[in-house]
């Protein structure tokens, strides 16, 4: 392990450790946990991951696009 040090606005330092008490785990631990679900949404070998379904929308758009690019009205 590398050891680091961060600071934290007072607020999120306290959330943070109220969190990590009612989940049982010390605050290191759960500051690991979360950076490492963090980390998880951006992996290193499909940088492109990290937009997937961020994209917003009407639930019809994707009909509209296909009258738009392929001609096809599917409304």
């Amino acid at each position: 392990m590398i050891p680091i040090r961060i600071s934290l606005d007072r607020d999120l330092y306290e959330h943070a450790d109220r969190v990590s008490r009612r989940q049982g785990v010390s605050l290191t631990d759960f500051c690991r946990r979360t950076l490492r679900e963090a980390l998880a949404r951006y992996p290193e070998d499909k940088p492109w991951m990290a937009y997937v379904g961020s994209l917003e929308g009407r639930p019809r758009d994707s009909s509209t696009v296909d009258h738009v690019v392929y001609g096809r009205d599917t409304r």
